[in-house]
């Protein structure tokens, strides 16, 4: 487990779960509990709704607390010249499939793996850093990530159809209080606008990762266009090795272990570290 300590990262973190409480306070006090308190819904949504919730905490929990694919450093550092030798073109190497050395770090580094300007360190397929998780985006946490988005797209479009329905559906007995009529109408705007701009954020964000994923390249490959690395390989297995081997039905349940196919590359089974570790 680790925290970047990132004041951009971390601010995003506050304003994330600022929204979400604030969206699941607005669902529950103003919509549910004012238009829905003698219907045989309000605990079917209070229940489905704060279950999508949890899922969404717990999901963006992991993806910022977990290790993203952090490559190791050796016990011995190696000699900053040694470096310049090996591995030219400051730490990038021509090949894909190449062990490249990273001069930040002062290590080498398996195929696919990014130095990160902010976390200071080389990270296994690393598509990008994230300042809404505080973390890289890389190959140990980009399912929480993914599982994340989804479940910030199912909230909104929930909360977007609650208080749709809140409007189309009113009850008889909400408009009798003027002020508090005021007041639920004043937070369900709030929440309709909220709701779209996150819920468009995170699907454009979900788009991007998906394309990146079934075309097996990163953003930051195709940032520097070296092109896809297994490119005939089937849409299912690219997109088990992110959410791992387990029955796709699982898939999107956050408390799953992480068992990719690329996980098993140890970092040591290179002949390029075993005179220098």
């Amino acid at each position: 487990m680790r925290f970047v300590r990132d004041p951009c990262g971390v601010a995003c973190l506050v304003i994330t779960y600022m929204m979400v409480i604030y969206a699941d306070y607005v669902v529950m006090r103003w919509i549910i509990l004012q238009t829905m308190q003698d219907s045989i819904w309000a605990p079917l949504h209070v229940v489905l709704f704060n279950t999508v919730v949890f899922l969404l905490g717990l999901s963006h929990l992991k993806a910022v607390l977990s290790d993203p694919g952090t490559v190791p450093l050796p016990a011995n550092r190696l000699d900053f010249s040694d470096l310049h030798t090996v591995g030219k073109n400051n730490g990038t190497g021509n090949g894909h499939n190449e062990w490249t050395v990273c001069t930040r770090c002062e290590t080498y580094r398996p195929p696919r793996a990014h130095h990160c300007r902010i976390c200071k360190r080389c990270i296994r397929r690393m598509d990008h850093h994230c300042p809404w998780i505080n973390n890289c985006v890389g190959e140990r946490n980009q399912k929480f990530f993914l599982q994340f988005l989804v479940y910030v797209g199912m909230l909104a479009l929930y909360s977007i159809a609650l208080v749709v329905g809140s409007w189309v559906y009113p009850c008889e007995d909400c408009g009798s209080d003027t002020l508090e009529s005021q007041t639920r109408l004043l937070h369900s705007v709030i929440l309709l606008l909220e709701s779209a701009l996150f819920g468009l954020f995170v699907l454009a964000i979900m788009v991007d990762q998906m394309h990146a994923i079934l075309h097996d390249e990163t953003a930051v490959e195709q940032a520097q266009q070296k092109g896809a690395y297994r490119p005939n390989r089937r849409k299912f297995y690219l997109l088990a090795d992110v959410f791992g081997r387990g029955h796709p039905a699982c898939w999107l349940l956050p408390c799953t272990s992480f068992s990719s196919s690329s996980s098993t590359l140890r970092y040591y089974d290179t002949p390029l570290l075993s005179h220098d570790v």
